[in-house]
């Protein structure tokens, strides 16, 4: 009799157990996106935001998983080893704005092995799964609010090579985050990501036909050294160099001719929009 009830202990307990399990694993559905920029290991301001905002709302909360995506673009090596910096960089910052983590977490980088999105923007991501200890707060219900604005993931991840994927002939997008030595046409290393995501973009739409065209800023009279038409053809260099015909490429410098702002700029922001590099869209 006592061995008889000694086994149904036992099996009571393994039953509960199981119970506890499963409840675990579903709430462990429970799950939040953080969207990066195109090939960054760094969690942009908006999406710092983001994890703050949605953890103000669901501060009950405690990680369990931390995996780690990348869109296509790339070697394998290399996003394999970007997913994991990714999930470094979300656990790091889990930590350092006290968001419990557990101790055993798993942490995953799938680099470009799953199921990837069309758009190229939902695929550069790190997802955190949690458990909610409050089932009441949902996390579904959330928007998160961005000095007083609801973010739109369209607008904040939309990249460049998404630009030109939607873009018809006749269209400018301007190709930010291109830097040039001063007076110069000689390209900064800070611009090798932009330049990378530009023939990336001509890789992967072949029908694609392009003008480069070159802005200069805070000048009163014309561009003498012609230094707009020698940052455009910078960049049609690199192009090509890159392995990308030059019949799908022209170049041209503007100089002061087409500001955003008037010149003389009334201030560094201004000095920066007018000095830019833009793409007009021939053919797509």
């Amino acid at each position: 009799m006592k061995h008889r009830i000694i086994h149904i202990l036992i099996l009571l307990f393994s039953i509960n157990g199981i119970a506890q399990e499963h409840a675990i694993r579903s709430v462990e559905q429970d799950k939040f996106d953080v969207y990066f920029d195109f090939n960054e290991s760094k969690i942009n301001v908006i999406e710092k935001e983001k994890i703050l905002n949605w953890y103000i709302k669901n501060s009950n909360i405690e990680v369990s998983k931390i995996y780690g995506y990348c869109d296509w673009v790339g070697p394998n090596k290399y996003n394999d080893s970007l997913s994991v910096k990714r999930v470094k960089e979300v656990y790091n910052f889990l930590i350092k704005n006290n968001i419990v983590v557990y101790d055993n977490y798993e942490a995953l980088g799938f680099g470009e092995d799953f199921q990837q999105s069309k758009k190229q923007s939902k695929n550069r991501k790190v997802t955190i799964f949690y458990n909610r200890k409050d089932e009441i707060n949902s996390i579904n219900s959330l928007e998160p609010i961005i000095n007083g604005a609801k973010t739109d993931d369209k607008i904040v991840n939309e990249t460049f090579s998404e630009k030109i994927m939607d873009a018809k002939k006749g269209d400018i997008i301007i190709l930010k985050n291109i830097y040039f030595k001063n007076r110069s046409a000689k390209i900064v290393s800070e611009s090798q990501n932009s330049l990378y995501e530009l023939l990336c973009a001509m890789q992967n739409n072949p029908n694609l036909k392009i003008e480069i065209q070159g802005h200069i800023c805070c000048q009163l009279v014309s561009d003498i050294e012609d230094i707009s038409t020698l940052r455009a053809k910078a960049i049609f260099v690199y192009l090509v160099q890159n392995k990308i015909k030059r019949t799908r490429i022209l170049y041209k410098g503007f100089g002061i001719t087409k500001p955003i702002h008037p010149i003389p700029e009334k201030n560094p922001q201004e000095e920066e929009e007018n000095r830019r590099v833009e793409i007009l869209i021939l053919e797509n």
